[in-house]
């Protein structure tokens, strides 16, 4: 009988440290769903291809589909279960909801963690870099119009609430 090696990995997942054992060859995607039953996550293309599987590794936009596990070792990962606070929607979340920004809903996981990760880099993205930005995840439902809607919004918001602030 073959056992299966595993890799002993550490890792910050939405703000709670977790310790595991793990298959060298397990994608980060399964192990957020299936291990830590994080199924916010959702995997679609399995190739990188679509984007939807988009989590933040240190700060950072990557495709969980084609990342393993051990890769993650001693990283920070948010999933889109860190965006809310409880029952409370984050604003991009609320945008995404107030503009009717999913149809299934399937894409809108990785959507939000990508424009997450744009809008704390650059609260003041220009139109042109919201665009580049959506344009590594995939709707198969929908249009990209109210998608980009809810994310001018939040970025007029965020710059709004910027220029206020005390120099």
């Amino acid at each position: 009988m073959m056992t299966v090696q595993t890799i002993p990995i550490t890792l910050t997942v939405n703000g709670n440290c977790v310790a595991a054992e793990v298959p060298p060859r397990l994608l980060l995607s399964d192990f957020l769903r299936h291990n830590l039953g994080l199924t916010g996550t959702h995997v679609s293309c399995e190739i990188g291809a679509c984007g939807v599987c988009t989590v933040l590794l240190d700060g950072r936009p990557v495709r969980s589909c084609l990342t393993l596990a051990v890769q993650a070792d001693e990283a920070e990962i948010e999933s889109v279960e860190s965006l809310s606070d409880g029952d409370e929607l984050s604003p991009l979340q609320a945008a995404f909801w107030r503009n009717h920004s999913l149809q299934c809903g399937f894409c809108t996981p990785g959507f939000l963690m990508t424009l997450t990760a744009l809008f704390r880099r650059n609260p003041n993205a220009s139109d042109e870099e919201i665009l580049e930005a959506l344009d590594n995840v995939l709707c198969r439902c929908t249009g990209y119009v109210n998608i980009i809607k809810a994310a001018k919004q939040v970025r007029d918001q965020l710059s709004s609430h910027i220029r206020k602030q005390p120099a």
